[in-house]
């Protein structure tokens, strides 16, 4: 398996993070080719973006986006102390995207709890990959508070309820007794409208899509296991093996014996995946 498989570097990554005492240090004007997350610990300060001066005082947090000009500074009666934070990554745009915060709005008002604890935790410069990973989670929650205190309009409009419902049966698919029921009350949403979202954005239903996946794992099992049949579809969330063999030769054509015979010898060809059916 390679990193992409694994996910591994597409998340935030840490570049950089320290913390700046009360003084009259300012920067730019300039620009940098990472976002840089400023929290302002106490005191008071300006930035400017364009022809726009921003005012920003403790508790209130700004972001420098990459290739944007700015110019940052304290208030002379009243120096700013703040946290700062550097990152870049794949997956930052789609994180930014989910909190109210832009080159043109580049300041947000103070939060209902203090950040300095959470910017802490998050640490540039690691050499160690676990240590860079750590940091890397530690930002991730950091922007998860950001989106939740400070959501976007996309973020305020559009629940990921399917993603949510997909992410359930991915993680709960090898329990027998877990039901579509199950998933709605787990997106707390109305049945039909699940059920609806559901088939328009995956093009199968919420009990076929849990075949899929049943059926999935378990071809992956056959494939690279010497697990019996038996075992096998205990581990998929089948406890009736000859049920579970009628359910997989239904999606591949061929029985779990035969699905395993042909991958080992090369000659494994499968017909268009059509999610087991059902209704739901």
């Amino acid at each position: 398996m390679n990193s992409k498989e694994y996910g591994l570097g597409e998340g935030p990554m840490v570049k950089g993070n320290g913390y700046k005492p009360p003084n009259l240090h300012r920067w730019g004007p300039g620009v940098r080719d990472v976002y840089a997350l400023h929290y302002i610990v106490s005191g008071r300060g300006y930035l400017k973006t364009g022809q726009a001066v921003h005012p920003v005082e403790t508790g209130e947090s700004f972001m420098i986006f990459p290739q944007t000009e700015v110019y940052y500074y304290p208030d002379p009666q009243d120096p700013w102390a703040y946290c700062w934070i550097e990152f870049s990554g794949a997956e930052t745009l789609r994180l930014l995207a989910m909190i109210h915060i832009s080159p043109d709005q580049p300041v947000v008002t103070a939060a209902p709890q203090d950040f300095r604890d959470m910017f802490d935790q998050v640490k540039g410069y690691q050499q160690e990959p676990y240590a860079r990973e750590r940091s890397d989670a530690a930002l991730h929650l950091l922007l998860s508070y950001y989106m939740e205190y400070y959501p976007s309009e996309q973020a305020s409009l559009k629940k990921d309820y399917v993603g949510s419902a997909k992410a359930y049966i991915e993680s709960n698919y090898w329990k027998s007794s877990l039901s579509v029921l199950d998933v709605v009350e787990y997106v707390s949403i109305e049945r039909s409208y699940l059920f609806r979202l559901f088939k328009k954005e995956t093009g199968t239903s919420i009990s076929g899509y849990l075949t899929t996946v049943r059926i999935r794992r378990a071809s992956e099992l056959l494939a690279e296991s010497r697990l019996s049949v038996k075992s096998l579809s205990y581990s998929v969330g089948y406890h009736d093996p000859l049920y579970f063999s009628k359910i997989f030769k239904k999606v591949t054509s061929y029985t779990p014996s035969q699905y395993r015979k042909v991958y080992r010898e090369g000659t494994l060809i499968l017909p268009p995946a059509d999610g087991g059916g059902g209704s739901g």
